[in-house]
């Protein structure tokens, strides 16, 4: 869509015209001190808290006061199978089978299971490749995988890292990394969608290669779970882990979600951490029964799930399985195209959006760089009622999501933003 056009009315028309309008006022928006609602702009760090939130987790809250115990069987959703409420919703969202998916733990744990599983270092295979500019917490993890299985975190590492002089990072680098280091690398282990400049990256190519090289290929979908269409089974990678509270606005903290490829769905051999809740569901309480591998997802389950959390990612999933993520899709790019628009109007001596220009290589999120702006800008556009998200040295990512942000919440940010750059 390229037909955009400045002024308010162009955005209140656009905001009339939105088949997703009714779902903003499915959500709580942030006020200000004054009463007046925020220009909310940081779904991608944390998402807004959907209205009936409340009534799933005090269902589950009036289930445990009443049944107590029974509540694993009697409750109104038992919470015995309450995660298979979540499978079928969850892996529409990331494009996976149901066998394929399951919710469980927090994302850099669920990142260490899977590593456990497909990371599986030799004497001559054993470096990881990651992006030069992951996700600290990714980096974290897969260094001190490194050094958990006895090698150095720094020559073990090898980076994917941006030309000089780009933020964005090059496929056919990639390649060379691969044809010079593809015989040394186990794993591959990649952003889904880039943190900072918000590059969606081609999960399947990516994929396609790494396995060409020999190497198991992992992704991080943290920024892409409920955001962009993943296909995650399409993409023939062997893992990939994601939050929920981002773009799947199930609250601070809560589960993550989990992808293994049903390829490897009953390879009983494959090397992981079990516990009691990987085992046979049939005999799981028979207690004394020798270990009994569940297929799928699932089979990398270790406790029984915290139901209250479980039930903040029901009341959202729910809302994406009527929505859709096609319909979320199509809003976003259109919203995020006229986010695009509006600030190429300031000019590009002024402004410069690092994220891809290209609808298919991104999601909601635009990363804007400021010619000689530092953190003062973005304490002044707080000031000014828009939460944005800061990270240094110089950006500032904001991210219009299709469920709750309009276009007039877009044309205002924008509006504010030339104000402040004006002063």
């Amino acid at each position: 869509m390229s037909d955009y056009k400045l002024g308010l009315e162009y955005a209140l028309q656009q905001d009339q015209n939105d088949e997703l309008k009714t779902y903003r006022d499915q959500f709580h928006i942030p006020k200000n001190k004054e009463g007046n609602p925020w220009i909310y702009m940081t779904g991608n760090s944390l998402g807004l808290q959907p209205k009936q939130t409340k009534s799933y987790v005090n269902q589950e809250l009036e289930d445990w006061a009443n049944l107590g115990v029974e509540g694993h069987f009697e409750a109104k959703n038992p919470w015995l199978a309450y995660h298979e409420f979540l499978t079928k919703s969850m892996a529409k969202v990331v494009g996976a089978k149901p066998i394929e998916v399951i919710v469980m733990n927090t994302l850099t744990a669920n990142l260490h299971f899977m590593m456990v599983s497909f990371y599986k270092p030799t004497k001559t295979r054993y470096k990881i490749l990651i992006e030069s500019d992951a996700f600290p917490s990714d980096k974290y993890a897969v260094e001190s995988q490194l050094r958990h299985h006895g090698y150095d975190d720094k020559a073990g590492l090898i980076l994917w890292k941006p030309r000089k002089g780009e933020e964005l990072l090059n496929y056919n680098d990639l390649e060379n990394i691969l044809k010079k280091h593809g015989h040394e690398i186990a794993l591959i282990m990649i952003g889904g969608v880039n943190y900072y400049t918000g590059q969606y990256f081609d999960l399947k190519r990516i994929a396609t290669l790494g396995h060409k090289y020999g190497c198991n290929v992992g992704f991080d979908c943290a920024h892409g779970a409920g955001n962009v269409n993943l296909n995650l089974h399409e993409s023939g990678a062997d893992f990939a882990v994601w939050c929920t509270y981002k773009y799947l606005n199930s609250g601070p903290g809560s589960l993550a979600g989990c992808f293994v490829h049903e390829r490897h769905a009953h390879k009983k051999d494959l090397n992981r951490f079990t516990g009691w809740w990987s085992h046979n569901k049939q005999t799981r309480f028979n207690m004394r029964d020798e270990f009994d591998q569940l297929p799928g997802a699932e089979g990398w389950q270790l406790s029984n799930p915290p139901i209250l959390s479980m039930a903040a990612i029901k009341a959202s999933l729910d809302m994406f399985h009527e929505v859709g993520m096609e319909k979320l899709t199509n809003k976003s790019k259109k919203l995020t195209g006229y986010f695009e628009y509006l600030l190429k109007q300031l000019g590009e001596d002024v402004i410069k959006i690092i994220t891809p220009s290209n609808p298919e290589e991104r999601g909601c999120q635009l990363s804007i760089q400021v010619k000689n702006a530092d953190k003062t800008l973005h304490n002044k556009l707080t000031k000014a009622g828009i939460i944005s998200d800061w990270r240094e040295p110089d950006v500032i990512r904001c991210a219009p999501v299709p469920l709750y942000n309009s276009f007039e919440d877009v044309y205002r940010l924008v509006k504010k933003l030339k104000s402040i750059l004006n002063e």
